[in-house]
């Protein structure tokens, strides 16, 4: 297939898969895609562990890591994990505790043994041990999913022949990235799962497309895409391909939760909420009493990164291995990161099916687009 993101990434077609799980990585790559594995909360080890797995099972594959090294926290190298922890009021952590109770959940030592990390989230120094690792495997790309990557990132990707990408919600951070020499913009339309702007995809696609067109940079438009024909639509608004996350949640290779896959294929495109009170910034999860708990009057504002992600993470992971045993008060709060696209999402496939559908559905959009055209 013709496309800058083919040339660039070595793929057949392009379809780059964002997932936290190894088994999705390997089957998009070998399907003609590309597997990006998203390695935010892995620590050096267990980032290695799992791109030597990667690199066992997908044939020699191209395929990528995605990190999240932000620009701006409220907790820098300096700071200890009891220093951090010090730093969420109590009155966070009782209003969450609060909504668990009123669930019937037993919320004795919720935050008991809770480490006082980024949650994820990598700062300088973190961030250049994770990025070590990472370019100590053959990958063929490697992405920064909020704010401009760090230089090292940069530097390391442009001695080792790996493409630098960055999630972009605007068109000035898209400008940003550019100048800062990122060679391929993800531009993610507030319809998308996980930390997003403001800007719907139909809209931040071409806006981007169009500010960026002097530079030499490849466009992935990301943001409720979980169709081939969405796909089509994107590029026929100058994207090279379409990068994508929560189609691939409810994949039978994917260890998202049962309970949550079953909501997943449960819900309507209107049923996710954008909030700051999973992270700190942005982000669309599905909507449950525990998103609505949230954003009542009565709820506290959310903490800066990474600091709000130590107040929800540990009670959300009780409420996901409680409702996986049958309680019910749980299986109410179940929430997860999942984009608009969740009301397209109505079974559950293999991994390579869900890519062999994303070609068909493209090439009869594209059918359809020329049998438009006059002979």
């Amino acid at each position: 297939m013709k496309s800058k993101i083919c040339d660039l990434l070595g793929i057949e077609f392009p379809l780059i898969a964002f997932t936290h799980c190894r088994d999705v990585v390997v089957e998009v790559s070998k399907a003609g895609g590309m597997g990006v594995l998203g390695a935010a909360g892995y620590g050096p080890e267990t980032l290695e562990i799992e791109l030597n797995w990667i690199d066992e099972h997908i044939d020699g594959m191209p395929y990528g890591v995605d990190l999240i090294a932000p620009t701006s926290m409220a907790t820098s190298d300096d700071t200890t994990a009891s220093d951090t922890l010090n730093m969420v009021p109590d009155e966070h952590r009782d209003y969450a505790v609060n909504i668990l109770a009123q669930h019937n959940i037993d919320t004795k030592d919720v935050y008991r043994g809770q480490q006082g990390g980024g949650g994820g989230f990598l700062t300088k120094n973190r961030a250049g041990n994770i990025i070590d690792v990472a370019f100590s495997h053959p990958i063929k790309l490697i992405a920064n999913a909020l704010g401009v990557p760090p230089r090292y990132m940069l530097d390391m990707g442009k001695e080792n022949g790996v493409i630098c990408a960055a999630l972009v919600g605007a068109k000035e951070h898209a400008i940003k990235q550019v100048e800062a020499g990122v060679e391929i913009l993800v531009v993610a339309g507030t319809e998308a799962g996980g930390h997003c702007g403001e800007v719907s995809t139909m809209v931040l696609v071409p806006e981007v497309c169009e500010a960026v067109k002097d530079f030499d940079v490849a466009v992935l438009a990301a943001g409720g895409i979980v169709t081939g024909r969405q796909m089509a639509a994107c590029m026929a608004m100058g994207a090279d391909g379409a990068w994508t996350g929560s189609v691939w949640l409810t994949t039978a290779e994917a260890e998202t939760s049962p309970v949550i896959k079953e909501k997943y294929i449960q819900a309507s495109s209107r049923q996710t909420v954008r909030s700051k009170a999973r992270t700190g910034k942005y982000s669309r999860q599905l909507r449950s009493p525990w998103t609505d708990a949230w954003e009542s009057e009565e709820a506290p504002e959310p903490l800066p990164m990474p600091l709000q992600s130590l107040v929800s993470e540990a009670p959300l992971h009780r409420v996901t291995k409680l409702a996986e045993g049958g309680h019910q008060g749980a299986r109410q709060l179940a929430t997860s990161f999942v984009g608009q696209g969740v009301g397209l999402m109505n079974s559950i496939q293999s991994t390579r099916t869900v890519v062999y559908e994303f070609m068909e559905d493209y090439l009869s959009a594209s059918e359809r687009l020329k049998g438009t055209l006059d002979e």
